[in-house]
């Protein structure tokens, strides 16, 4: 099973960025979402960022995969 999660972009150089996981900083692609800017909420799944999301929608989905998987 492959899951789709929230990341926060802290930088944004060309068509890839780094995106932060809750600490864990990762490069992602940004080959679908071009118009994303630093500080805007994405869903990321396989290394791509795949759409932006709001910061409630993000929020809500960090909340519902830390009550699934039992982490904070």
């Amino acid at each position: 099973m492959c899951l789709a999660i929230p990341g926060k972009l802290i930088e944004k150089k060309g068509d890839k960025g780094l995106v932060d996981l809750g600490g864990v900083n990762k490069e992602i692609f940004l080959t679908f979402i071009p118009e994303v800017k630093k500080g805007d909420w994405v869903i990321i799944h396989t290394g791509f960022g795949l759409n932006i999301i709001s910061e409630e929608e993000a929020n809500e989905t960090i909340a519902i995969l830390q009550e699934v998987y039992g982490t904070e």
